[in-house]
């Protein structure tokens, strides 16, 4: 701070305009002030301003503020403080997400980061539909406690919680990988062909086995594809076609590409069905399972090496080095137990409407029916989308925004 000047935080509020700030700028240099520190926010219209400057002792300056204010319409607040510049504690960011945030659930959210002896210095809405999001930066505290109380809030309320640091990593996220069955799409594309195969309910039943962690991996899949044998071709493209994406997907994708974040998908399903996906919604990288087919039929069989959870690890390591990044600046997305692997890798692995086990172990849970909620984890606002959709003239009837607070339709 300036040798001589008195520090004064200067509070404004009231009906906002355009020209408020800048006519309060001028004010300052014309009396001589130095700015320490600036804040401002506008909600429905009301401006909250905050100044904290250095004031010349010889100037009227709070007299001429006091003027400034009754002619802009506004109130003002004055307040002496301490010249002494606050230390910088360290910063983490909370993103809430759900349905509908209340003031109990808020309430919850902030006792929770009380006790972890944390400060909440700024709150942002990123979105009110097709859900709610804030987002909360909270500075001190004892991290892990907050994640901790964090977590008992998001297991007896409807909210989604994730807790991140706020560094430089947050914000250099330049891979996204995430799984196929029941995460991109709605479906387990083995429990289609299953269907079309006539073996629908023992097939299924190993799904879920094996998704919950319950099953080998590997003996549980080719039990289900040797279950297969006989099936045409045109029934397995059948299938490949008829799959339904997760609501939010094309939004997900379509934003990540337009910041140049790179995208995967790797599955333990299979090749027809990812290549399809890729070729369809331009993502860059993808990987399964390749089933046998002779004479137009399903062997029965599998093709190559297995994608299991090892596989979907490696991939994702493989596709780091070969962009160059830190695993750091992987996100990686799925819900079952075979996903688990890959998601402690990641910089930031997402459990999405996934099994408890998954749940459990990820560094944090989606568990709204929409993908796009994932662009707010990264600090994406929903009006920065519908901008960037607008420009390109894209209205998508494919993914459509549901009223909030009702399910997909």
């Amino acid at each position: 701070m300036a040798d001589g000047l008195k520090t004064v935080l200067v509070t404004l509020h009231g009906q906002d305009r355009p020209g408020i700030t800048a006519a309060m700028m001028d004010l300052l240099s014309a009396q001589g002030c130095e700015i320490y520190d600036v804040g401002q926010i506008v909600i429905r219209g009301r401006l909250l301003l905050t100044v904290l400057i250095g004031v010349p002792a010889e100037r009227s300056t709070v007299r001429d503020l006091l003027f400034f204010a009754w002619e802009m319409g506004l109130e003002v607040d004055f307040e002496v403080v301490d010249p002494t510049p606050t230390p910088l504690k360290e910063l983490s960011v909370v993103t809430l997400i759900a349905s509908r945030v209340g003031p109990e659930e808020f309430g919850a959210v902030a006792s929770a980061i009380a006790r972890g002896g944390a400060n909440i210095e700024r709150i942002l809405r990123l979105s009110r539909y097709p859900v709610v999001s804030y987002e909360l930066t909270i500075s001190g505290g004892d991290r892990d406690a907050i994640t901790s109380y964090l977590v008992d809030v998001a297991a007896a309320t409807p909210l989604d919680i994730a807790i991140q640091p706020d560094t430089l990593v947050r914000r250099a996220k330049r891979l996204v990988v995430m799984d196929v069955d029941s995460t991109l799409i709605q479906e387990e594309v083995i429990d289609l062909l299953a269907r079309e195969a006539g073996v629908e309910e023992e097939v299924a039943a190993m799904t879920r086995a094996a998704m919950a962690g319950e099953m080998d991996f590997e003996q549980a899949l080719r039990r289900r594809v040797s279950l297969l044998a006989g099936l045409s071709e045109e029934a397995v493209q059948r299938v490949a076609e008829s799959i339904t994406l997760t609501p939010g997907a094309r939004t997900l994708i379509r934003t990540l590409k337009r910041l140049g974040i790179r995208t995967a998908i790797v599955s333990a399903g299979f090749t027809r069905t990812s290549r399809l996906l890729a070729e369809r919604l331009g993502i860059d990288y993808y990987l399964s399972n390749t089933l046998e087919i002779v004479d137009g039929k399903l062997t029965g069989n599998l093709v190559g090496e297995i994608v299991d959870a090892a596989g979907k690890a490696r991939f994702v390591k493989e596709l780091a080095e070969r962009e160059g990044i830190s695993l750091d600046q992987v996100v990686a997305i799925g819900d079952g137990a075979n996903d688990l692997e890959m998601l402690r890798i990641a910089g930031l692995g997402i459990a999405f409407n996934a099994k408890p086990i998954v749940q459990e172990n990820a560094d944090t849970s989606i568990r709204v029916p929409y993908l796009d909620p994932i662009l707010f984890l990264l600090g994406i606002r929903r009006d920065q989308v519908e901008a960037a959709d607008a420009r390109d003239g894209i209205s998508d009837a494919t993914d459509p925004v549901p009223v909030p607070g009702l399910p997909p339709a």
